[in-house]
């Protein structure tokens, strides 16, 4: 029988939770070390989750030189991704890490360089994508019920009061939220983005310091049109954490609430002022469906490494969701429409 992968997980702040809840229910994982700058806080998480064998410290490459480790999660916040996956990359671990990639695309070009260099899997938890909801979707996409894509639309409204870094973060909404439904955008539709034209601001009574709110419009690679429209201070009536949908073909239309609630319709016949249409129920999920949220991607990660198959997640396509946001960032900052390059 195999031994588990050995795991290092740097970065032990609040979102480190999930990830160690996904991997406590992996028996082919082993978490054997915890790092963070704030030792305390790796020390918290090693008595929470009682991994009393693993090692706990403040520097990362002498955490894996102690551990022999085989993978790097990397929960540390988008500055410090560049170096963790560097490290990482040079003591023979393959990475998978927190959302977004990089925090420039200049970083992500290097990480995705050095993880070629060392081959070795370096791949990003856009988690979303392994909600069941969002499958049923893009298999209706796919099923080509609805005819060609040529509108999609989301709006994300909630009024988020976190506290802490995010309070005074630049670009907060396209940088540290727009990401996961950029990435949904791509994944309903199978296609890249080529431009967009952004809007940013923040709203009058905003407890954010910048960028709470913005309106994006991007062309995909198909011609595929997909409007966003955002916001984190949002009161009341609240979307959910997927955001709101609309999807339009050219032979039907779909609405996604972002949970369980789906519509659909269909053209039935045509020559009247509107066409008469038919409701269409959504596919059901398949078996190769990729499912469950953190616990689904990290599974699929380390099956991967087990057997030299590519995650979903990749760095060489999720890179793409990652110039979505800065493409979108870079209108807002100089006005105008911007092309999208990887």
């Amino acid at each position: 029988m195999q031994q588990p992968l050995r795991a290092v997980l740097v970065g032990c702040g609040s979102m480190s939770e999930a990830w160690l809840n996904a991997a406590a229910a992996l028996p082919d994982l082993a978490i054997v070390g915890l790092v963070d700058l704030r030792k305390p806080a790796a020390q918290r998480r090693a008595e929470q989750f009682a991994l009393h064998n693993a090692v706990v410290g403040d520097d990362l490459a002498h955490t894996l030189r102690q551990t022999s480790a085989e993978i790097v999660f990397d929960c540390t916040i988008p500055e410090a991704h560049l170096q963790v996956t560097l490290t990482a990359l040079a003591h023979g671990c393959h990475v998978l890490g927190e959302k977004p990639l990089a925090d420039s695309l200049a970083h992500a070009q290097q990480m995705l360089a050095a993880a070629q260099a060392a081959g070795k899997l370096y791949a990003v938890i856009q988690n979303r994508r392994y909600d069941p909801n969002i499958r049923r979707m893009r298999r209706l996409v796919a099923s080509g019920e609805l005819g060609q894509l040529t509108t999609l639309t989301s709006d994300f409204a909630i009024g988020a009061h976190f506290g802490g870094f995010r309070d005074q973060m630049r670009h907060v909404l396209l940088l540290d939220m727009a990401i996961h439904t950029f990435d949904a955008a791509r994944l309903l539709s199978g296609a890249d983005p080529a431009s967009v034209y952004c809007k940013e601001w923040n709203p009058s009574g905003s407890w954010y310091a910048h960028g709470a709110a913005a309106v994006a419009i991007f062309e995909l690679s198909d011609g595929t049109i997909y409007t966003y429209r955002g916001s984190w201070c949002a009161e009341g009536l609240p979307t959910s954490w997927e955001g709101d949908w609309r999807l339009v073909g050219t032979r039907g239309s779909a609405r996604w609430d972002g949970g369980t609630g789906f519509a659909a319709e269909v053209v039935a016949s045509t020559g009247g002022f509107r066409s008469e249409t038919a409701p269409l129920e959504l596919p059901p999920l398949a078996p190769d469906d990729r499912v469950g949220g953190h616990a689904g991607i990290i599974a699929e990660f380390v099956r991967c490494v087990r057997s030299g198959a590519q995650p979903e997640t990749i760095c060489t396509d999720n890179v793409k969701s990652l110039a979505m946001v800065l493409g979108a960032i870079a209108s807002a900052e100089q006005g105008q429409p911007v092309a999208i390059n990887w």
